[in-house]
């Protein structure tokens, strides 16, 4: 159950008021910037090291790596965007962390940019997020009142100024290198990454050395400081120092045909079926369970086989899914798969920026073949087709936006993905037509979430 495992993030989260900085320094509030600001960076770093941390908003990248790539003795401006574009359909813990703890984002992004050496914050939020962008400005505002930013912080010398930025809502602005492009006023479309152009921290927002990361693992960086990183790595999976491994907590998104829907916070390695059946309280209306989406709506589905798979970066990678965003989407024996991939297929199409060809095109040909199935003009070809087509989206579009269309329809990593586990459907309404076996439409939205 939730509240058995640790909760590092959510310590505070049924706190009434705690989105204000009084009650929020009576809960250990700002703890982690006062002990932070009497270590040097490097030691910062080796906290974030030893903590295990990777980064949150789906790719899982160590986080302490990306701190230390600031270049040392330049005399250009560092800064941090926080990636709070959240767009991921099935995935909205970050807004719910924003709504609910804005100080412990703050919070984090302090700590951060000292351990960088930058003196400017951006935090980049959808435009959707209406009331996740009021609520980090208020909490802003008051640190601001209390001497937690601005000029020489604490007596230490420190100077840092924050910022919210608010995007258009798209998708695409989710990627980082489109998203520091919105942030300098720019069309919200990919640069080109190593080797054709060197990596942020190098040449990031305005041509100087940025750290982008999510808002989950700025906020971590909270806990890690108070309780040191060797005592956070104490829960999760593997061994810190020798190889891959998942350490720590995460947020999820519990979403779909579950009792229970949610954000909650899971140690690494928590069984999916535990999740499902324990945390979401099982399948609504007692129905079975068909299939689940691990990591939101871009990670290949998997059946019932894979509930016993611990819900972290290596087991589920595994399984030839992913971890991704942390949404977990659940769907019962109703849902028809097609259906779903012409509504995620429709909805990738949409947020394509058109800047390359095979995102442009490619996913307007899935929506155009999906639609024609789901019309009832389905051909016997078509199902191949749409893996052909998937195979020339995945890894040769600009950015990741179309491998997202790509792998949830045909998977990639194993050689799995909708059509593999259910291409009967598929096949049964190219045969039948629009009058064959009727399902439900599959639901994308997050009740109760």
């Amino acid at each position: 159950m939730p509240s058995e495992q640790p909760q590092y993030l959510y310590k505070y989260r049924q706190v009434p008021g705690i989105d204000d900085i009084d009650v929020y320094l009576k809960h250990e509030g700002y703890n982690a910037v006062r002990k932070a600001l009497t270590m040097d960076q490097e030691a910062i770093i080796n906290e974030v090291k030893l903590s295990g941390l990777r980064g949150r908003g789906g790719a899982g990248f160590p986080t302490f790596i990306k701190w230390n790539g600031i270049p040392k003795n330049w005399d250009k401006p560092h800064y941090l965007v926080v990636n709070a574009d959240e767009g991921e359909p099935g995935t909205a813990k970050d807004r719910d962390l924003m709504n609910a703890l804005p100080h412990l984002l703050v919070e984090g992004c302090i700590i951060s940019c000292w351990a960088i050496r930058s003196k400017a914050c951006y935090i980049y939020i959808r435009g959707e997020y209406i009331q996740p962008a009021r609520q980090i400005q208020k909490a802003i505002d008051q640190a601001y009142a209390k001497g937690f930013l601005g000029k020489n912080i604490l007596g230490s010398g420190f100077d840092l100024d924050m910022y919210v930025h608010m995007g258009a809502g798209a998708y695409e602005c989710g990627e980082e290198s489109a998203l520091m492009s919105s942030l300098m006023g720019e069309r919200g479309m990919p640069r080109h990454k190593p080797p054709s152009a060197p990596l942020p921290v190098i040449s990031g927002v305005w041509d100087s050395p940025t750290i982008v990361n999510n808002v989950e693992t700025i906020a971590t960086a909270v806990p890690i400081i108070n309780m040191g990183g060797a005592e956070y790595a104490k829960v999760g999976t593997g061994t810190p120092g020798a190889g891959p491994a998942s350490r720590g907590t995460k947020l999820i998104t519990l979403s779909g045909h579950v009792k229970k829907p949610g954000n909650y916070e899971i140690v690494l390695g928590t069984p999916v079926r535990e999740i499902i059946y324990e945390i979401g309280g099982g399948i609504k209306n007692d129905k079975k369970l068909k299939f689940f989406i691990p990591g939101g709506s871009s990670t290949p589905l998997l059946p019932p086989e894979f509930l016993d798979t611990p819900y972290d970066y290596e087991a589920l990678g595994k399984t030839g899914s992913l971890l991704g965003s942390g949404a977990l989407i659940v769907y019962d024996e109703t849902v028809s798969v097609p259906a779903l991939m012409t509504r995620l297929m429709h909805f990738y199409a949409h947020e394509s920026c058109g800047k390359c060809t095979p995102c442009r095109e490619g996913t307007n040909w899935l929506v155009k073949i999906h639609d024609r199935i789901m019309a009832g003009g389905g051909r016997p070809e078509d199902i191949d087709l749409l893996l052909d087509i998937s195979n020339n989206i995945f890894g040769r579009s600009f950015c990741a936006l179309g491998d997202a269309a790509a792998m949830p329809l045909a998977g990639f990593f194993a050689g799995k993905g909708a059509i593999y586990y259910f291409r009967e459907e598929y096949e049964e309404l190219i045969r039948n037509g629009a009058g064959g076996k009727k399902r439900a439409f599959a639901p994308l939205q997050m009740a109760g979430v």
